[in-house]
């Protein structure tokens, strides 16, 4: 599977993995807290500084970054259609600085790393029953997946403006949703030999 991970060191890229899931969840909750169009707007400008401070290290994601803005204008401009501006305000500015956390863990933070974490985090989970090195599994599993298809869509969109000049746009869901689906068969079955049924 193809990673968003980028090897151009930034300061990001020394913090811990823990120190940096945990930052993303106390942000990620205080996006949510938070409901004043100004205050989220500074958040806003914290997060631009954040993506700018990381430079090269985050050219893997801007294609993703640019997408995620379109659909933050998209939301942004149906709430104004409905009349509403600060909602309209508050759901793309909560959708923009959510995604930049992401991402920038994302390109920060090999998956391996993440792994480990969870495991430590849900080891207690083991006294209630439950096999944590499973559930660390499929939350990884769902984070890498989630990764795979962006790198996937960019790979085809990539290919089809060299064929044809142009952006790939909704053409792509069915040869995407293919090879998501390949992907994903493979992985299940390596599972399945690995770990049995």
């Amino acid at each position: 599977m193809g990673s968003l991970y980028s090897e151009h060191l930034t300061w990001l890229h020394r913090w811990p993995a823990g120190c940096k899931l945990a930052g993303m969840a106390v942000l990620g909750t205080l996006l949510f807290v938070l409901s004043a169009p100004g205050a989220l707007a500074a958040v806003g400008v914290a997060c631009a500084l954040l993506w700018w401070s990381l430079g090269p290290a985050t050219r893997v994601a801007r294609r993703l970054i640019v997408s995620v803005l379109i659909a933050a204008a998209l939301v942004a401009g149906f709430h104004l259609w409905m009349g509403r501006p600060e909602v309209a305000a508050v759901s793309a500015l909560r959708l923009a600085c959510a995604s930049t956390l992401g991402v920038a863990l994302t390109v920060s933070t090999r998956p391996t790393d993440l792994l480990q974490v969870l495991d430590a985090l849900l080891r207690p989970l083991a006294h209630l029953g439950l096999r944590p090195e499973r559930v660390s599994l499929q939350l990884a599993l769902m984070l890498r997946f989630t990764e795979h298809f962006f790198v996937q869509w960019k790979k085809l969109d990539e290919a089809h403006r060299l064929r044809t000049g142009r952006a790939g746009g909704l053409r792509l869901i069915a040869p995407l949703t293919v090879q998501m689906l390949q992907g994903a068969q493979r992985v299940a079955d390596a599972l399945y030999a690995r770990l049995g049924g």
